[in-house]
């Protein structure tokens, strides 16, 4: 109930899930309406899922569709994988918001538009035209095909909040930065939502942190007004009420991808008994995971805010030798500047972790959209054969344990590992059941203090830095060991000696050592799951990465109407599971669904001379559900091969024989 026990005689529609969008200027707070939202539903006892967008410009002009900042959050009373499809609800903030999202509206589906910002000036902005022979350009919500085809509110919420808090004693342009939380409130009585949490959460912030008691006050009033305002205005006919999800015991608690990323570094570093040292330069979606560890110097963490990206990775190669846990993090475009270090790591054996949170490319490309176009990046992007392994979390959830997975690797086997996720991931949230720590295994790292420690390897009076164990790792000797010096450098090693070498046969046998050293991971890694039918059938939807949770539900469909189709993820792709080639073998066909132009793919293709088709998008949007269920109708249905055999588009998204790469 809110604050105040009020009590609502309006009835209540029950759901089994709900999608709501919050979408306006960036400067009108719907990412914290959003996240508010998001908070409070979790704390109901709802599975959620959520999709912050995000402007590509740091601050286009304000009322243009350039400008535009949305949230959405999908919460259930039962499990989901995605923020999902349709939107349910829109609170459109302005013209440009209502421009932006209107298309996403499912038919009959609930729009709250500010109607006090639809004025002549700002429907310009947004780009709406003024038809021949008017003064006034159109507007949208005079148009009666709008109005037919959703349910339109036109709620003055400028006006409305301004009048809540006018005896508040506050500037003008401070009220106006209020209007969210009005917003808020009406969203929160729509779906029957509390408002403790929010009122919580903003007394905590500005009262308490902040000293700023007024900006609570005011906030809260106008987060209590538009709650207020849909009990007493009868807009709705009804209201909406989503009950919890049924979840696995266990504290739980919210986290977006690149929180859960930074708590699994921390997290790696005390299994390992080492201080993280994560060396970075800011970069869009990554940034927030340096945000997340600079206050973690109670857990002996210390964060480098390097000049360059070059300079960010050779120093946590720097922490490697020294004996530490060194982690460096970037997307796309510092990934490629990270390039040549990357080989020095791979060169000179150490462990170093690197994380590339995926955005729409090349060049700065989409820096706040989310893609998967950096794999063949990761894979091969460096001179020489220069491999390392590569892991990609397939949830917000999953990046802490992709995160402990990475390290672990790094550390145990002298390899640098890269961790993929994207902006999808990094930004997305989701419930997370915290471990115990007695859950948690602890990560065995030795350091050599000579080479007898090692199985009586090589000569002891001299230390050999390149002899190996049976997993071709080399020994991790922290300098100032006595009997322990060596040199380490980007020149071609000697074997076992670690000595400069020319040598061509040395060269070919290295590079086949360190290529047999990642291949050799696989011992790490678990068999490949099937989610469906693990014998085999017609169809195999194979993702990795953020698609995940479309793939799956899509699948969960499929096979709800009897189709046989099944599903498989890869978290692993270098090295793959050792089962994948078999599991490929079982069915007819296999569908590749990427946010890239089919890069796992090409490797399925060439690896595993298995004939997989790919869904290919690229819009700086993740899929939807129904663009993964058609695919899956078309791959079924025979014409996949068929270039006329096409259906309406999904999502924007041609799904025909050319989207699946064909």
């Amino acid at each position: 109930m809110p604050a105040d026990d009020h009590a609502t005689t309006r009835p209540a529609d029950t759901l089994t899930s709900a999608v709501v969008r919050f979408a306006g200027d960036s400067g009108d707070g719907m990412q914290l309406a959003g996240t508010q939202f998001t908070d409070t539903s979790a704390i109901l006892g709802n599975d959620v899922a959520t999709l912050p967008d995000y402007p590509a410009e740091i601050r286009a002009p304000a009322g243009t569709v350039a400008g535009v900042s949305g949230f959405q959050i999908n919460f259930a009373a039962q499990q989901i994988f995605t923020p999902g499809d349709q939107v349910n609800a829109l609170v459109a903030m302005n013209p440009a918001a209502f421009k932006a999202h209107i298309d996403d509206v499912e038919p009959g589906g609930t729009v709250i538009v500010n109607d006090t910002e639809f004025s002549k000036t700002n429907l310009k902005k947004a780009g709406y035209p003024t038809p021949d022979g008017s003064k006034e350009p159109y507007n949208p919500l005079d148009d009666e095909a709008y109005n037919l085809k959703y349910k339109i509110l036109r709620v003055p919420i400028t006006k409305l909040n301004q009048e809540a808090l006018k005896d508040s004693g506050m500037s003008p342009k401070d009220v106006n930065r209020c209007k969210n939380m009005y917003a808020l409130g009406l969203v929160y009585w729509l779906y029957d939502r509390p408002l403790d949490t929010t009122i919580r959460h903003l007394t905590e912030v500005f009262a308490e942190k902040k000293g700023r008691p007024e900006v609570a006050d005011a906030n809260i009033a106008a987060l209590k007004a538009g709650y207020f305002m849909g009990e007493t205005a009868e807009l709705f006919p009804v209201r909406y009420r989503v009950a919890p999800a049924p979840i696995q015991p266990g504290k739980y608690r919210k986290v977006t991808g690149n929180e859960a990323l930074a708590m699994g570094l921390v997290t790696a570093a005390e299994l390992a008994k080492k201080k993280l040292h994560y060396c970075t330069y800011p970069i869009t979606p990554a940034s927030d995971i340096l945000h997340y560890l600079a206050p973690q110097k109670h857990f002996g963490v210390r964060t480098f805010q390097a000049e360059d990206e070059i300079a960010a990775v050779c120093a946590a190669i720097g922490v490697g030798f020294a004996g530490q846990l060194g982690v460096t993090g970037t997307s796309g475009p510092g990934l490629a500047l990270k390039g040549e270090a990357i080989g020095l790591a791979v060169m000179t054996e150490l462990p170093l972790v690197i994380i590339d949170v995926q955005r729409g490319g090349p060049s700065t490309g989409l820096p706040t959209k989310t893609e998967q176009s950096d794999l063949w990046q990761a894979l091969l992007g460096r001179n020489g054969d220069c491999p390392t392994v590569v892991i990609a979390p397939q949830s917000p959830a999953d990046c802490f344990r992709g995160a402990i997975e990475a390290c672990r690797i790094a550390l145990t086997r002298m390899v640098p590992v890269l961790l993929l996720t994207d902006g999808y991931i990094a930004n997305g949230s989701e419930p997370w059941r915290v471990p115990k720590a007695s859950e948690l295994e602890p990560i065995e790292v030795r350091h050599t203090t000579a080479n007898r420690d090692r199985d009586g390897a090589g000569d002891a009076s001299h230390f050999l830095p390149y002899t190996r164990d049976a997993n071709l790792t080399r020994p991790w000797a922290v300098p100032g060991n006595p009997g322990t010096e060596h040199r380490l450098g980007g020149l071609e090693k000697q074997n076992n000696t670690g000595s400069v070498s020319y040598d061509p046969a040395n060269h070919q046998l290295m590079t086949r050592i360190r290529a047999e050293k990642v291949a050799r991971v696989v011992d790490l890694v678990p068999d490949l799951d099937v989610h469906g039918d693990p014998d085999g059938g017609d169809l195999l939807v194979l993702g990795w990465g953020g698609p995940f949770g479309s793939i799956r539900t899509a699948v969960d469909q499929a096979r709800a109407e009897g189709r046989s189709v099944s599903a498989a993820h890869l978290r692993y792709l270098n090295p793959m599971p050792k089962n994948l080639g078999d599991v490929l073998k079982r069915f007819d066909r296999v569908l590749i669904p990427e946010l890239n132009n089919g890069q796992l793919r090409l490797l399925i293709r060439g690896r595993y001379l298995c004939d997989a088709r790919g869904l290919n998008k690229i819009q700086g949007k993740p899929f939807l559900i129904e663009e993964i269920a058609q695919a899956i109708d078309l791959m079924l249905s025979g014409d996949w091969g068929d270039a006329e055999a096409l259906y309406p588009q999904a999502g924007g998204v041609d799904v025909n024989a050319q989207a699946l790469g064909v």
